[in-house]
């Protein structure tokens, strides 16, 4: 073979690797792309779920709350809005946590109402209902006559009484960027032209559904009380964007085995992702983290103690919050998990100053599955004699529906108080019990809920309500600790009270690291400070 025919094959066999590798590298890329464009979809489609099945389940409270209350007014023998009637309404208002106000009707306007008797009513008439349930239940969506300032109301009127509930608490939805659509089974659907009307009955069946370049979850109320189904969607480009690193990543595999490669690493990568799996990996390499947030006396403004709140961000940067990462660990069975470790970095982090600060409390989260485990308590003496620290250094928050719903809760949380621990109910006002209640339990403080506090100032029906929680928590010797004190005015009016009341808020700080907290700490045990000085502002700015 001759140079200039062996330089020719030379090149030619060059150019032709050359050509196979980039055809190989260019299927194998695709075959990368299209693997991740697939897990993108269906991490969006797990997350939608997880939203849908989140919403439904916050309108079935709403559901049953309020159609529990109308019952109980219709089924009332007091004259309508007789004096023994208003205090009928009153008892029951007091003793419903998801309900704003409720009252009776009478010739379609508000006769009178649980919070402001018949006094001051709207002279409005009722506008038209949205729509009316297959139990007659007429429904109004943010009617004037029902509205309160920047807070979107639901109305439901059964013959002539009616209930105003709680806005409905779409915080965690925040967190998703995803479009939620509610829809009422047995209505006409929206008379929206185009592209909306293809998904109407996509609107009111379950499942989870992909029309198009739109992905859709939706959940219905399983209730004979409620008909009402949430949708969550996303549009494919949505999606991708959400999902773009991953997508980078899985694409810049390639080469001439990346579809094979590809098949096994999706599997992989999506149990690898999963929350849930994210989560168990977080708690066994001690990668949640807690920060505190200062908790002071009124009117005096001394730092007294402090909430330590669990803090995770997940694999893919994200910050998940507790009201999420909680719920995860609940439904999968591994919530102890989280209690255990929040509970060894506490008592590690805030060991030395709850020894030489007998009087200092440091306060943490319990849930539900923890009063039950009967794991639990054995592992907190466990903790507390390791670390010597006294039990009564360490406070126990549980909620409401902790207290409510389960009898082997009420046990432990008695055994806790037995055992030098106090027990406080958090976010109280929006869960189950009443303060008549909680007189049965073993508990020492209830934590208000922020929403009552930042309704000072306001017109808000809560604002009429504190003085009664306030009045019945001193007469069932209860200590009285408020949550989201932001403003000097919010807290002047606890500070004003005639009684004793601990204050937790941005006003005194927001959640920081525990070195942070012992040196603002250390700096407030040595000298007076006004309450906005207890944390200052570059302090104040660290999440």
């Amino acid at each position: 073979m001759s140079a200039i025919v062996m330089k020719r094959t030379i090149k030619q066999r060059v150019l032709v690797t050359i050509v196979a590798t980039l055809v190989l590298a260019a299927c194998g890329l695709l075959a990368g792309y299209w693997i991740g464009r697939e897990i993108a979809l269906r991490l969006t489609a797990g997350r939608l779920s997880y939203v849908a099945a989140g919403a439904i389940g916050e309108s079935d409270m709403l559901a049953r709350d309020a159609h529990t209350a109308l019952d109980a007014m219709n089924a009332s023998r007091n004259p309508d809005c007789a004096e023994s009637d208003t205090v009928f309404l009153r008892n029951l208002l007091y003793h419903s946590h998801l309900l704003k106000e409720i009252g009776r009707i009478r010739d379609n306007r508000i006769a009178c109402s649980a919070t402001l008797g018949r006094e001051h009513l709207p002279s409005d008439e009722l506008p038209k209902p949205e729509f009316i349930g297959t139990d007659g239940v007429k429904v109004y969506k943010d009617p004037p006559v029902f509205r309160l300032p920047d807070v979107k109301v639901t109305a439901l009127q059964a013959r002539d009484s009616y209930v105003v509930l709680f806005p409905y608490n779409d915080s965690f939805l925040e967190r998703y960027s995803a479009n939620i659509t509610e829809a009422t089974l047995g209505q006409p659907p929206p008379s929206a032209a185009g592209s909306t009307q293809p998904s109407w009955p996509l609107l009111i069946r379950n499942g989870d559904f992909r029309i198009g370049q739109i992905l859709y979850s939706t959940r219905c109320s399983s209730l004979s009380i409620d008909n009402i189904c949430w949708t969550a969607s996303l549009s494919v480009s949505e999606a991708m964007q959400a999902n773009r690193g991953e997508l980078k990543a899985l694409t810049a595999l390639g080469g001439l085995t990346g579809g094979f490669f590809g098949f096994a690493v999706s599997l992989l990568y999506r149990r690898n992702r999963d929350m849930e799996h994210q989560l168990r990996r977080a708690i066994s390499r001690g990668k949640l983290q807690l920060v505190y947030q200062p908790i002071v006396s009124l009117p005096s403004g001394r730092i007294v103690g402090a909430e330590a709140l669990a803090r995770w961000t997940d694999e893919e940067g994200f910050a998940v919050g507790p009201d999420i990462f909680v719920k995860v660990a609940e439904a999968h069975g591994f919530v102890g998990e989280i209690t255990k470790s929040v509970i060894r970095c506490a008592l590690r982090e805030f060991g030395d100053t709850m020894r030489r600060h007998p009087d200092f409390r440091l306060s943490i989260n319990v849930a539900a599955a923890d009063l039950s485990d009967p794991r639990f308590l054995p592992a907190l003496e466990k903790s507390l004699d390791e670390s010597q620290v006294q039990a009564r250094s360490l406070a126990i928050e549980v909620t409401e529906s902790s207290t409510a719903r389960h009898e082997v809760a009420i046990a432990a949380i008695r055994q806790l108080s037995r055992r030098g621990h106090d027990v406080h109910i958090d976010d109280f006002g929006t869960g189950y019990s009443s303060l008549s209640y909680l007189n049965g339990l073993a508990i020492h403080a209830i934590k208000i809920d922020r929403s009552f506090t930042q309704a000072i100032g306001t017109e808000a029906v809560t604002v009429s309500i504190l003085p009664q929680i306030l009045a019945m928590a001193a007469a069932l010797k209860l200590n009285v600790i408020v949550e989201g004190v932001e403003t000097a005015q919010q807290a002047g009016y606890f500070a004003g009270c005639g009684q004793p009341v601990l204050a937790q808020g941005w006003l005194y700080g927001r959640p920081i690291s525990a070195e942070q907290f012992h040196e603002h700490f250390g700096k407030a045990e040595r000298r007076a400070m006004s309450p906005a000085e207890h944390i200052p502002a570059e302090v104040c700015s660290v999440s």
